[in-house]
């Protein structure tokens, strides 16, 4: 079948090319004669031996026929699509959902790093008994800016070395504080005083340390600060000179430390008056 079909478009093709070569000749001359070595002479030679098929592989296509095929093929025609715009626009919406989705979420991790990272070095204004009962709820927060009244008396330089301790208390909590360095010139006992540090634990060894070289009357009045279990190692001191200076937060303690005191007081006074005109006369026996 293929060889039929070569023929048959050699000699289509053939007789073609010697038409219009007699055709354009005879308009010159009445004779045209054509040499043998003239390529119409040599393909109508070569179109009456036999093909041969030796080199082709039946297996494989013809490639000149297929295209030839396909030459008479129409076009395909591309219908152009009109475009979706509200799919347009929900893609555009579910785009910008998730660049703020994304943004508000790198925005909200970064500050969470932030807090967790600054965490132990933000310092706030605590009373001695807020920092004695935050400490003992999360021993990690040791970090505090603790504020209150130098109890009277409880200053104290420790014999050969440049420690000083004293006393700082809310009037319902005493704590101890163990400072090296000078203390500032505005530093009284009595006085209000801020003091920044960490709150750490007692050692046995450094409370019978304490013990030998400190005088029993500067031990009794730090009795109550030295029988806890922390202290106080301030790495700054700021002396104040009232307690107006104090932040509103310690200041308001102080005074509501006052009120409690002062109301336990009374109670206490009338529970003795209650006491003395309660006790009926003793009466003889029959």
């Amino acid at each position: 079948m293929a060889s039929n079909l070569t023929s048959r478009l050699a000699s289509r093709l053939a007789s073609r090319l010697l038409r219009s070569a007699v055709t354009t000749g005879a308009a010159a001359t009445t004779t045209t004669t054509l040499p043998k070595s003239h390529p119409l002479i040599s393909l109508l030679h070569r179109q009456s031996q036999p093909l041969n098929f030796s080199r082709f592989n039946p297996n494989q296509p013809l490639f000149t026929l297929r295209s030839f095929s396909t030459l008479s093929r129409p076009a395909k025609s591309h219908r152009s699509a009109r475009p979706d715009i509200g799919a347009r626009a929900r893609q555009l919406q579910t785009r910008r959902l998730w660049t703020y989705a994304i943004t508000f979420s790198c925005i909200a991790g970064f500050i969470v790093i932030v807090l967790n990272q600054f965490q132990d070095q933000l310092v706030f204004y605590v009373t001695p008994t807020d920092a004695l009962s935050q400490h003992s709820q999360n021993p990690t927060k040791s970090k505090f800016r603790l504020g209150g009244l130098v109890l009277e008396n409880s200053v104290t330089p420790i014999p050969n070395s440049p420690e000083m301790e004293f006393v700082i208390t809310d009037l319902i909590t005493d704590i101890l504080v163990k400072y090296d360095g000078s203390l500032p010139d505005l530093f009284r006992e009595g006085h209000s005083v801020v003091v920044e540090g960490f709150v750490k634990p007692f050692t046995e060894e450094m409370k019978k340390k304490e013990s030998g070289i400190l005088s029993e009357k500067k031990l009794e009045v730090t009795k109550k600060a030295r029988g806890g279990d922390c202290y106080f190692a301030a790495t700054e001191v700021l002396a104040k000179h009232d307690e107006k200076y104090m932040p509103p937060e310690v200041a308001n303690a102080l005074e509501k430390n006052k009120q409690l005191l002062l109301s336990q007081q009374m109670e206490g006074n009338e529970k003795e008056g209650d006491g003395d005109t309660a006790a009926p006369p003793a009466t003889a026996g029959a």
